[in-house]
């Protein structure tokens, strides 16, 4: 069954096991940094820039828009996305998380910049992501979804696997976590040819790497 019919689909070994483990590493790394920058108050605590703990859909547990790994990786994935889904699109913006044990993962569903996402296990300990398929799809007007109380389906990945799904259309969530650290990297891309995509592109930064503070601002032209 195609993407556009189902709306979800697992994509296995999207970047090797190895690759995956070195990601993993590298952000485990940056977590403990940013947490010791903070604790020294050699970073503001307001700033985010090097990611947050402050974040308010899972509090407490370090998460970073835009990291550079990340949108590259947003990047490089764009050619698999377009062949799996058989859609053209404009990459928005990346979202990293190592969730901690006891994180929770409301149901939801995803504002315009999250319209085709991708969420790709990097390492740790794995945690099922549930989507419902078959109720309440759709996007709902601004402020007026209302959450279902349906098991929906469970997705478990490996390292390097990647569900993709319609965010703005498919209700999903995760349960409680027992393991102790698990990394995710959201990866979210705009169909070209929705209303407002092009304007949309980069998440309404003038290019991909950019904190959010970059976002509907205008930049002097850059020499590359």
């Amino acid at each position: 069954m195609t993407f556009k019919r189902k709306k979800y689909l697992v994509i296995k070994k999207v970047i090797t096991r190895d690759m995956a483990n070195f990601i993993y590493g590298y952000f485990s790394m940056k977590r403990r940094v940013v947490r010791k920058f903070l604790d020294t108050r050699y970073i503001s605590p307001f700033e985010t820039g090097w990611g947050t703990w402050t974040e308010k859909q899972v509090p407490n547990t370090y998460s970073h828009y835009a990291d550079m790994i990340m949108e590259t990786l947003l990047e490089k994935v764009k050619p698999r996305m377009e062949k799996e889904t058989k859609l053209k699109l404009i990459p928005t913006y990346s979202y990293a998380r190592i969730y901690k044990n006891g994180d929770v993962l409301e149901r939801h569903k995803d504002r315009f910049s999250c319209e085709i996402s991708t969420t790709m296990f990097l390492g740790g300990d794995p945690w099922d992501i549930y989507l419902e398929p078959t109720k309440n799809v759709g996007k709902a007007p601004e402020g007026l979804y209302v959450p279902t109380t349906n098991k929906g389906i469970k997705v478990s990945l490996k390292p390097g696997d990647m569900l993709i799904y319609s965010g703005c259309e498919l209700e999903h969530w995760r349960e409680v976590f027992k393991g102790k650290n698990c990394a995710q990297v959201f990866l979210h891309y705009n169909q070209i040819s929705s209303p407002g995509a092009i304007e949309n592109r980069f998440d309404g930064r003038p290019f991909l790497g950019l904190p959010n503070w970059f976002k509907n601002s205008e930049l002097p032209p850059t020499k590359e």
